[in-house]
């Protein structure tokens, strides 16, 4: 029984990601929000667990990989494609095989998660953006777009051009051949930790000043981080 509770975590994970495609589809972001942290919990969890219990399997790393396709790259793809749906019915005029685009990030995440598995080279650092950062990313700009009062913010998030902007981009991100960094520790030096430490510190300031909205700026600073304290190879 030991051996299957980081499975059980795993497939709580994908629960939480096709309840949060339901969401999705019902246009109920905020709920699928709350159920794509859920997601992020147990992702973190499962892995805990077993290094805990040192339950690692072969059937447990590909499971893992099989609810990450889902929870972190099918869900949203959706979510993508419910903005492009939301910028239809603003001024802009939005082609009909448009909104499509968006699900170059469950095929793209689908390929990041593959390459992972056989992947030995991100023992220490990640090679190409995580799949759960980068559903954090589309997550926390599809609610800014949802529940803004500012009508310019707005009309800049669901702007057609940035949202076939965010879609390739994002999904070219995941497959990148970019070095970054890990957020283990695997000591308590400065040197070794000092991207980890200004994340960790420039994050809780954003969050107390933007809210929520410092979602969509966490990402982009990882990325500029991993890029500044280069991980070494």
């Amino acid at each position: 029984m030991k051996t299957q509770i980081p499975n059980i975590l795993t497939l709580a994970n994908l629960a939480a990601g096709l309840m949060a495609l339901l969401s999705v589809m019902q246009n109920d972001l905020k709920t699928a929000a709350y159920l794509f942290a859920a997601s992020l919990v147990f992702d973190f969890a499962d892995g805990l667990v077993a290094r805990a219990l040192k339950v690692h399997s072969e059937l447990g790393k590909q499971l893992d990989s099989l609810a990450d396709v889902v929870s972190f790259g099918v869900v949203p793809g959706f979510v993508l494609y419910q903005m492009f749906v939301m910028a239809q019915k603003g001024s802009e005029p939005v082609p009909d095989f448009l909104p499509f685009i968006a699900f170059l990030v469950p095929l793209f995440s689908a390929l990041r998660l593959g390459k992972f598995n056989i992947d030995t080279r991100q023992a220490e650092y990640f090679i190409g953006l995580p799949t759960p950062a980068n559903a954090l990313l589309i997550y926390s700009l599809a609610l800014w777009a949802a529940f803004t009062q500012n009508p310019t913010t707005e009309a800049i998030l669901l702007h057609p051009f940035f949202l076939s902007f965010l879609s390739v981009v994002s999904a070219l991100l995941l497959v990148a051949e970019l070095p970054l960094m890990s957020l283990k520790l695997k000591d308590f030096t400065w040197r070794a930790n000092r991207g980890r430490i200004i994340l960790a510190l420039a994050a809780v300031l954003l969050i107390a000043v933007l809210r929520l909205r410092a979602l969509a700026f966490i990402v982009p600073l990882y990325l500029l981080l991993s890029v500044l304290f280069k991980p070494n190879k």
